[in-house]
């Protein structure tokens, strides 16, 4: 498996509040990267956008939350836990907090990352 640092975009890119926005549209692909574009980041959690090219991926990592994963262009492979689950656009999945977890390449696609900390004070 491939797998990139992310590249996230400069604050100045920051989505203008009070306005509706096609967030398929906000982030592009990027050749042989994983893009990532911060919505929302708050200390209770924060909202990314990500676009990920044809074979690119993430490593396998744990998070001390809950992450609410939703693809919105293509489909990826989520696996929780060595438990593989393909989602199609529009799909989304719950990863538990402390649960191992990777996105395995299938092809290019884009995604929301939704983190909700609070509650784990």
């Amino acid at each position: 498996m491939v797998t990139k640092d992310k590249t996230e975009l400069p604050d100045s890119t920051e989505l203008e509040k009070s306005k509706a926005h096609i967030i398929v549209e906000i982030i592009e692909y990027m050749a042989n990267s994983v893009v990532m574009k911060t919505i929302i980041k708050k200390s209770s959690g924060n909202i990314s956008v990500m676009s990920f090219d044809s074979g690119e991926g993430l490593t396998e990592k744990t998070s001390p939350f809950d992450t609410f994963v939703q693809i919105i262009e293509g489909k990826a492979e989520i696996v929780i836990d060595n438990r593989p689950h393909l989602l199609d656009s529009g799909q989304g999945i719950i990863i538990p907090a402390h649960s191992m977890n990777f996105i395995k390449p299938n092809g290019r696609f884009k995604m929301i990352s939704t983190i909700i900390k609070s509650g784990y004070e």
